[in-house]
């Protein structure tokens, strides 16, 4: 159990025959992040939310509020509270997997929040023995049961000493890719374009590390707010300029040589190289003119 950390949820966790007691704790979280109150800027007081009645304007309190579907316009199936949790599935704790996948079966586009998976302490050895098996044989499972009051699918994969799982978006629920690229011109990229563009891409390859990656957006509320503080004014951003079809080529030459140039630290000749830099041959020079004055007198001397 993760110190610190309340479990989402807890259950158990059935393949085949076997069972163990897991828990759910949430993977990725907000409340970190930096939030704002609404303010009168009039008084500098928190504004409250009030529900209205769209027609009498009248506040509504809350034990007078319902539920509603809406059928027509501003016409409504009136539905209670009791009735939505009656409808709702009973959920007997169970994380039973259905079947075991490739992992890459998936498409990204269905994954909705992450947890982590870890079990109890008496279910340890079965959940040892699914996650190494899960492992040796590159698959992910596909389970099913009731999360928070939804019935929902879940994807469970090996992570470092346990299990993630991962709640998945139904396909109803998945917009089209169809319809979201439907616009685009049919165009065909070739020629010294595409080879610019894969040279680019070749010098900046590079491997995933999310703790490099910052917030911009949080760490420029967090600038904002520290300017306020301290009566300053944040520099206005600078306009990002979009490339013109016209200037694409040029700009893509300009990045590939600006990559190589990156890429590729300056050397010296070889001629350069046995002589060291300008300061070093003076150096070698005057040291060359001290030994031979001081030769000399030997010279005459013998």
């Amino acid at each position: 159990m993760p110190s610190g950390q309340r479990a989402q949820w807890k259950g158990f966790l059935k393949f085949g025959e076997v069972s163990c007691g897991v828990a759910l704790y949430t993977a990725a979280s907000t409340s970190e992040r930096i939030t704002f109150n609404t303010i009168n800027k009039a008084t500098g007081n928190r504004v409250n939310r009030i529900f209205i009645d769209s027609e009498t304007e009248d506040p509504v309190p809350k034990e007078a509020q319902t539920k509603g579907f809406e059928i027509e316009n501003g016409q409504y199936i009136i539905i209670d509270p009791e009735e939505v949790s009656a409808a709702i599935p009973e959920s007997n704790k169970t994380l039973e997997i259905e079947a075991f996948i490739p992992c890459s079966d998936v498409d990204d586009v269905y994954f909705d929040k992450p947890y982590y998976l870890t079990p109890d302490k008496m279910g340890g050895d079965a959940f040892a023995a699914l996650r190494d098996a899960m492992k040796k044989s590159m698959v992910a499972a596909i389970a099913r049961t009731v999360l928070f009051r939804r019935m929902r699918t879940v994807l469970i994969r090996p992570h470092g000493k346990g299990l993630i799982a991962s709640t998945l978006n139904y396909d109803y629920e998945v917009r089209s890719s169809e319809k979201a690229f439907e616009e685009m011109p049919k165009l065909k990229i070739q020629g010294e374009m595409l080879d610019l563009a894969k040279h680019i891409i070749s010098t900046k390859k590079g491997e995933f590390d999310p703790a490099t990656f910052d917030d911009r957006y949080e760490a420029a509320l967090a600038d904002l707010v520290k300017a306020k503080l301290e009566g300053k004014s944040l520099p206005k951003p600078k306009k990002v300029q979009v490339s013109k079809p016209n200037d694409l080529l040029a700009a893509l030459r300009e990045s590939a040589g600006m990559m190589k140039a990156a890429a590729d630290p300056p050397r010296r000749t070889a001629a350069n190289a046995n002589q060291g830099t300008g300061r070093q041959r003076a150096a070698r020079g005057a040291a060359a003119k001290s030994a031979a004055s001081k030769a000399a007198p030997q010279r005459k001397a013998s």
